[in-house]
């Protein structure tokens, strides 16, 4: 009689151990598709590139200043270039930026399609 209570016991201890690497598997994707899509240098707002680590209001408008003078960012190493964004800083940002140029437009104002 005593081994029913031990033999459960030990049933209910083994379901819990093996319930409990499936919870933490399945966390694990959701924490990856949490993570923010990079953002575009040449489409984003004084405000999106404030979000950023270590861009303030001023290195923001710095930034809009450089694309509106220089045209869109072809690389995202070309963001060094701008007034107060140094390789260090460039490093931090790297992972949390891209750049997609513009689509192209053909002569009759339709987009190109190939």
């Amino acid at each position: 009689m005593r081994l029913v209570p031990i033999g459960f016991g030990l049933l209910l201890l083994a379901c819990a151990v093996a319930a409990e690497p499936v919870a933490l598997q399945s966390q694990t994707p959701s924490a990856k598709a949490a993570a923010p899509a990079p953002l575009n240098l040449n489409t984003a707002t004084a405000t999106q590139l404030e979000a950023l680590p270590g861009i303030g209001p001023a290195t923001a408008k710095r930034i809009l200043e450089f694309r509106e003078k220089n045209g869109s960012f072809k690389k995202i190493e070309e963001l060094m270039n701008v007034p107060g964004i140094g390789e260090k800083s460039f490093l931090k940002l790297k992972p949390l930026i891209t750049v997609t140029p513009p689509r192209a437009k053909s002569g009759s104002g339709r987009d190109t399609v190939a």
